[in-house]
Order: C-alpha cells, then structure tokens, then sequence
C-alpha cells in the first residue's frame, strides 16, 4: 500500500483499538479499523483525550493500560477451573491417579501424570496403609491436612469410609495438640483470619474468601480452645475439623463451608513467646474494642452471604459465649454447639436413661461438677425440658439442678447456680 508498510499498519491499528477499547462504549463499533483514514481519526481522538488528562492534571495514560480494564471490573471470587498442571494443584478437583485416560486428555493432562490409572479405593488403601505407620498421633494429623489441601475427594473419601478410626485424628483429641503446635505445623491457610487490623474493613476480608454460596460458618476466638485454654490465633484447627465433619458425616458441601478465626490477641504468655505464633502478638482486647469488631464481624456475614448463613460460635470463653448468643439470636442463625450442642446430646441421653430407671424428670435431681459453658448449657436445657413436661415456671424447675465450681470442690462447698 501506498500509505507505509503492511507491518507498520498494523501496529499502528492494534494501538488504535485498544484505545478505543477503552473509550467510551459509543465508540467500541470503532474497534475494527480497515483503512488509513479511520486509523488518522483514531490517532485525533487520542490526541483529544490527551488534552484531557493534561487539563485535568492526570497522568498520561501512554498506552492505555489503566482505561483498558474499565469495562472489565475485576473479582477475586470470579475464576474458572483450569486444566492441566494447575487442576493438578487445585484440591477441590484433584483426583490424582483417578483421571481416567478421558479425563486425562481432556484436561491436558498427559504427561503430567503416570501413566497408571489407579481407582479411588486403592488410592484409600495406600494411604491408610501409610497412616498406620506413624506412632504419633500429630503426624497422623498432619498427614491428613496435608492430603486435604491437595486432594480434597480422595481426603473425604478417606474419612468416610475410615471414621471410627480418623475421626480421633481429625478431631478430638489429637486437634488439641495440633492447635497447641500449630504455628510450627502450619502450610497454608485453610479458613479466613479477621484480627483487629481489620477493623473497619472486615467486609472486605469476607470478600477475599473465593466461594460465595456459603451455608455453613464456623467461628472461634481462641480463648477456650477444648480444655487447653487460650491458644489465640492458634485455633482455627477447630473450625476447621469440626466442619470437616460436616462434610463426612452430615453430607454438608465443603464449598458452602467457612471456618473463621477471630484474632484479637492472646493472653498465652508462652504462645506470645513463641518465635513460630502465626498470631497477633499482644494482650486479648476486651470489652467495647472486642464487641465492635464482633458486631462488624456479625453485619458483614449477612450482608456477604444472607441471613440464613449458619454461624457456629465454637470455643468461645463463658464471659464473651453466653452474651454473644443471646445478642445475636434475635438477628442472625446463630448457634453455640458447647452451650446448646452438647446439652442437646446430654439431653436426649436422659431421656432414654428413664426407659430404665422410670419416672420423668421432674422427679429427679440434678448435680454438675463444673459451671462451664457445656454445663450450664445442660442445666439450662433440663429445666427447660422440664418446664415444657409440667407447665411448670422455668424458675421453679432450676430450682431441680445444682452446680458444683469445680475450684473450690476440694473444700466441698456447693452453690446452687440458678
């Protein structure tokens, strides 16, 4: 042609449309340019726009490269699964060994694998075989979160055909000693962490999380990680096993599973210490600071995910377990599985107990060894049980319950809780 070089045009039209790719969209029909002349207009209306940002006081976007995206808004949750060697590394669609040799070439994965097909059950036998050959009970853990973040059906798989024998590994009590050691097991991140560097932005920390149809959360603080005390930033084991068990058991999507640890410090002088603790490192806030970042906490999830997301208070200490409940009962599903879970479990066992012993529970006393959470919780529930069986006052029906401080039990002194 007689207006330069076929290869100089070309660049010259490429940079064309991706400015008018970035201009507004009465000018997209613009983008394919066939003839010197239009490829002129462009470079004008470049020029204007030029005179703009300079008007303006901006800075001259060169080549485009920030208006380009402007009708492209980005979401970190907006993704599509991929093949090959990154299926490989995604756990939730992993199968290892399984693809099939279908599967194999469809999702480019020759080549990147053995070329033995092996079954799922035999995958499940190697893996037992293997975890049965660890002495300590953290290793057979760790094993087990190791084959949970690369493989998640294979993980599931396992724990459903094997739970008598994993669901101590998974769970308690070996997840005890796991969130006690956990800063020095850790790999990588399996739930959310909101701490109070993320006050005033917690919406956006939800945000970040990939999946979005989320049904079930699993919260804790810390601070009364089972009978360890407070292990901080440390117990999102908990979260984490429990809804693993949510899964295997109750048939729960992990997709619409969400663990999430609070971090507002700790009061473990040794976790504080401790040159591997993933946490904040300073005194547990208390009061007003706590309760606002809480309160925002509770908003977000229901402005993310609806108000019929589940949030599970887990291991929470009794000062902040029983006005958390009660505060947010009312707004949100929420459920405290030490304060009602258990008691429901201990309750369902009375009453079958009186199958055998007779009588109903009116007729019986009551006494607990401790005030914990899971105790007043049970004592809670009987009266309530008890009150609905009689028509009696609930006040009159805890008057059936006693319980022990189990502090001052050596001195045998005997309060009545309610």
């Amino acid at each position: 042609r007689g207006d330069g070089c076929t290869s100089c045009l070309e660049v010259r039209r490429r940079a064309a449309a991706v400015t008018v790719r970035a201009a507004q969209p009465k000018r997209v029909e613009a983008v394919a340019m066939e003839s010197a002349a239009e490829t002129a207009e462009a470079e004008k209306e470049v020029a204007a726009e030029k005179e703009v940002a300079a008007a303006g006081g901006g800075v001259e976007d060169k080549y485009g490269e920030d208006r380009a995206t402007e009708e492209l808004p980005v979401t970190p949750w907006a993704f599509s699964v991929a093949s090959g060697y990154t299926l490989l590394r995604d756990p939730h669609h992993n199968k290892g060994l399984a693809f099939t040799e279908r599967e194999r070439d469809a999702h480019y994965l020759r080549g990147l694998l053995p070329p033995g097909v092996v079954s799922q059950d035999l995958q499940v036998k190697k893996i037992m075989h293997n975890l049965r050959q660890y002495k300590v009970p953290l290793q057979r853990y760790v094993a087990m979160m190791d084959l949970q973040e690369r493989n998640e059906r294979l993980f599931y798989k396992l724990l459903i055909d094997n739970v008598e024998e994993l669901l101590p590994v998974v769970y308690t009590p070996t997840v005890g000693e796991a969130c006690q050691k956990y800063g020095s097991i850790f790999r990588r991140p399996q739930g959310l962490y909101v701490s109070l560097r993320d006050k005033g932005k917690v919406i956006d920390v939800l945000r970040n999380w990939p999946e979005r149809n989320i049904q079930v959360i699993v919260v804790t603080d810390g601070e009364r990680i089972l009978g360890l005390g407070d292990l901080g930033c440390q117990g999102m084991g908990i979260p984490v096993g429990k809804l693993s068990l949510y899964t295997a058991l109750g048939g729960v999507r992990p997709s619409a599973c969400l663990p999430i640890t609070i971090d507002v410090g700790t009061n473990n002088e040794q976790l504080l210490n401790d040159e591997f603790y993933i946490g904040l490192r300073q005194r547990r806030a208390t009061g007003e600071e706590y309760h606002e970042l809480m309160e925002e906490f509770m908003d977000a999830v229901k402005q993310i995910y609806g108000e019929k997301v589940l949030i599970q208070f887990e291991d929470f200490a009794n000062h902040n377990a029983f006005d958390l409940l009660a505060k947010y009962s009312k707004s949100h599903l929420v459920f405290n599985d030490d304060i009602q879970g258990t008691a429901s479990v201990v309750l369902a066992g009375l009453l079958s107990s009186l199958k055998v012993v007779g009588g109903t529970l009116a007729e019986h006393t009551y006494l607990f060894l401790g005030a914990g959470e899971a105790g007043t919780g049970i004592a809670e529930l009987i009266a309530l049980e008890i009150s609905k069986q009689t028509n009696a006052p609930i006040e009159e029906c805890r008057k059936k319950v006693f319980l022990v401080d189990s502090k001052v039990w050596r001195q045998r002194k005997l309060y009545v809780r309610y």
